[in-house]
């Protein structure tokens, strides 16, 4: 039985070729999530307003800071006395901003939220409006709980009123606010798109807007895009994706960094979604920024076109007309494993393809130092190696398996027979299946099985025999059964002949 036959966990994981060719095109939907649990590189799900960075920040008298009590507090916030109200709001947000610790818990239980909320719609006082904004914005950051505590006392309806008002403040930090509430999950995400948010969102996308405005406007815009189980909907991807693409040309890091998480949030799942992204065009801009030499920007740009490569073969020969295989091998020796890993990602995905894609990927000098990461790499790295030349094996002709051979890929991978991996050796065991079936087809199948043995290969298969994995110990007996039972059998010969030679020899010198 072929290890890659018993590989189903894993076909539906991902676009591995194997020997099931109606699995060719399988998303790599649960591996991608173990591959991208490196959360420091993850964009924000959510942020506070700790310091003020925006435009226009409206004065206030420090002198008066801390001078209220919680009691005051409270009686301000519910008070009938605009001067006092503000004040207190403008308390409130104080101790919402602070570095650590901030009570969020606290002023949704003195149930201070929907008062707040109803400051968002009174224009007459743009202060308190803003005050109240900033406040809500913080409270949002926190737990799903303390989220949808804003968003119960119907805090969406009105802070996408304030993305039309005149005060530029304003918009900014009801822009923050719902982007914090979009970042909660698909649930909330919906809701704001429920209503309307977006067209109101992308009118404010301007060449005159102030930079820092433009980050959170981008941010929130990604975090709408972002989640699953469900998607955003196919309409409201239409409408984010035009901007999408002109923000994916502004020179600043951040905004590039958003912008292109997006744009890999929106390729995950279905070849129908990549579809929207690539129909855009971005792929030669994505391919560009892959080289970038900040890791925001290069980490979410690769993912994006690691995502497009398992789609389609149409859709992963877009990528590869628009210079992805030229990029990858500069990747293969980036100096973060993390990079490498994505990089190996991407390749094994292409790998998945038909033979003239292969084919490709040998013309642009991929396997070199696939082979070098394959012998020094992190054993993560080595991981989707493998995973790369199970498909190359599988879907490749026979004279590019051969070209895996001669690369030098045969050492480091019998060098990996003694890993623990159990899914990992399986698909080594299959992967020198693959070159032993071509070089039996060839007529090599005898120099092969000897170069295996001189690697120190065949001691190591035989090991495996007595593995405690019975699929492990099944597929490791039929390829000794299969292909090395005749020189075992030699071999078994030569100790015997060798063994009398030496009783004939103790018995002459016994006579």
């Amino acid at each position: 039985m072929s290890a890659s036959g018993i590989q189903n966990e894993r076909l539906k994981k991902f676009k591995y070729r194997g020997r099931n060719m109606g699995l060719i095109r399988q998303q790599r939907i649960a591996v991608s999530v173990e591959l991208r649990k490196a959360k420091k590189e993850e964009q924000i799900l959510k942020k506070r307003n700790i310091f003020n960075t925006l435009h226009s920040l409206l004065s206030e008298n420090r002198d008066n800071e801390g001078n209220l009590t919680l009691e005051e507090i409270v009686k301000g916030v519910n008070g009938n006395d605009p001067d006092l109200c503000l004040k207190a709001t403008q308390a409130v947000r104080r101790m919402l901003s602070r570095e650590r610790n901030p009570p969020l818990s606290m002023f949704i239980e003195l149930g201070l939220v929907p008062k707040l909320v109803t400051f968002l719609s009174l224009s007459c006082s743009p202060n308190l409006q803003f005050e109240a904004a900033w406040a809500l914005t913080n409270i949002a950051s926190g737990s799903s709980g303390q989220t949808k505590a804003v968003v119960d006392s119907g805090a969406i309806p009105l802070l996408i009123q304030l993305l039309s008002s005149s005060y530029l403040n304003i918009r900014e930090q009801a822009v923050w606010a719902l982007g914090n509430i979009a970042g909660d999950g698909p649930e909330l995400r919906d809701a704001i798109i429920a209503c309307n948010a977006i067209p109101a969102l992308l009118s404010l996308v301007s060449p005159t807007l102030p930079v820092s405005f433009l980050r959170n406007l981008t941010w929130t815009l990604s975090n709408l895009c972002r989640n699953k189980n469900p998607y955003p909907c196919a309409k409201a991807v239409k409408q984010i994706l035009p901007v999408l693409t002109e923000l994916l040309q502004h020179q600043d890091p951040e905004i590039l960094s958003d912008a292109c998480w997006a744009l890999s949030y929106l390729t995950e799942g279905s070849n129908q979604r990549i579809n929207l992204v690539v129909q855009t065009g971005v792929l030669p801009r994505l391919i560009y920024l892959m080289q970038s030499p900040n890791l925001t920007i290069l980490t979410p740009s690769l993912r994006t076109v690691g995502n497009i490569v398992t789609g389609t073969d149409h859709q992963t020969q877009m990528a590869i007309e628009a210079g992805v295989l030229t990029v990858l091998p500069q990747l293969l020796h980036h100096q973060k494993p993390t990079v490498q890993k994505e990089a190996c990602w991407t390749l094994s995905n292409i790998a998945a393809g038909p033979s003239e894609q292969i084919q490709q990927l040998i013309s642009c000098g991929l396997l070199p130092p696939l082979v070098a990461l394959l012998k020094n790499g992190d054993f993560r790295v080595k991981k989707e190696i493998i995973w790369t030349m199970a498909n190359f094996t599988s879907g490749g002709t026979s004279d590019q398996v051969l070209e895996l051979i001669k690369a030098g890929f045969l050492e480091p991978l019998l060098d990996l027979l003694t890993i623990k991996d159990s899914k990992i050796l399986l698909l080594i065991l299959d992967i020198l299946e693959h070159f032993l079936q071509i070089a039996e087809k060839l007529g090599e199948k005898e120099k092969l099985c000897m170069l295996i043995e001189e690697l120190g290969g065949l001691d190591k298969i035989e090991a495996l025999q007595f593995h405690e994995n019975s699929l492990i110990f099944q597929t490791s007996c039929n390829l000794i059964e299969n292909y090395f039972s005749e020189e075992l059998a030699a071999e078994e010969i030569k100790k015997g002949i060798a063994q009398k030679i030496v009783l004939s020899f103790e018995g002459i010198e016994e006579f």
